[in-house]
């Protein structure tokens, strides 16, 4: 979820960023999900060979997680780059994923995770890679992709299709990158699950993620699954129906 997420929950006036339902359950005292401000640290997550990732809020309830991703040098570059994925901007970041090459660009995988793309980009001087059919709504010049991202062995899974909220995934084979659609954070899991279908598509799974065997579960909210991503996600999405009462009741007591 990000800072706009009213499709998924619905918000009560005047509470931008705090779902109703909490506000309700807390019998009107509204409880923050998300942290505001510039992070002046991050916590490292989901280190692997051509990537890490970090969370730059750690004590949120959100957990709002953000990805760098190695990419091969291309015509022109003597090196390895690096994309910056959903990124939730924290001090000191930079040095973070400097190791993996210089920054080609930013991807926004859905349109409620602007967050701090374009801020990011603008430090960086690279594009901001945005899916054709996603509208991040951010101030900030973006170049659509389709089919794949440039440069890279990723592909572009649309992975939600519905009003309000509109999301896409990263795939190559070894890596599954998502927004909101399965996530770790207390949430989105219940049980022996160790990544969770999001709460609102529980009841249809996202057939778009259905035969995908990832080795890495790379998710927008929460640490990542980095070792057999395929049985956790094929777990996840058989279950998530079945589990779907357990998982809404879990999710409510995450956020009183």
């Amino acid at each position: 979820m990000g800072p706009n997420d009213v499709s998924q929950w619905g918000f009560a006036a005047g509470t931008v960023g705090v779902p109703r339902f909490l506000c309700v359950v807390a019998v009107g005292v509204c409880m923050p999900m998300k942290a505001t401000g510039t992070a002046t640290g991050f916590a490292e997550i989901d280190r692997f060979e051509d990537g890490v990732g970090w969370i730059a809020h750690p004590d949120e309830e959100m957990r709002r997680a953000s990805h760098a991703l190695r990419v091969p040098a291309g015509e022109g570059d003597d090196e390895d780059g690096v994309l910056v994925v959903d990124p939730v901007d924290a001090d000191g970041v930079d040095d973070l994923f400097a190791e993996f090459g210089d920054v080609r660009g930013v991807v926004v995988l859905m349109d409620r995770h602007g967050r701090d793309a374009a801020a990011i980009a603008e430090r960086h001087d690279v594009p901001i890679y945005v899916p054709s059919f996603v509208d991040p709504g951010i101030d900030a010049r973006t170049q659509p992709v389709t089919d794949r991202l440039p440069g890279t062995d990723f592909e572009v899974l649309r992975t939600v299709d519905i009003p309000g909220w509109d999301e896409a995934a990263l795939y190559d084979g070894e890596t599954l990158v998502v927004g909101d659609t399965v996530g770790t954070a207390k949430y989105f899991t219940t049980g022996e699950e160790r990544v969770g279908v999001h709460p609102m598509l529980r009841v249809k799974p996202p057939r778009a993620l259905e035969g995908l065997h990832p080795e890495r579960v790379l998710v927008g909210h929460g640490e990542g699954v980095l070792h057999d991503g395929a049985g956790a996600l094929a777990y996840a999405l058989d279950g998530a129906r079945r589990r779907a009462p357990k998982a809404w009741l879990g999710a409510l007591r995450s956020m009183v």
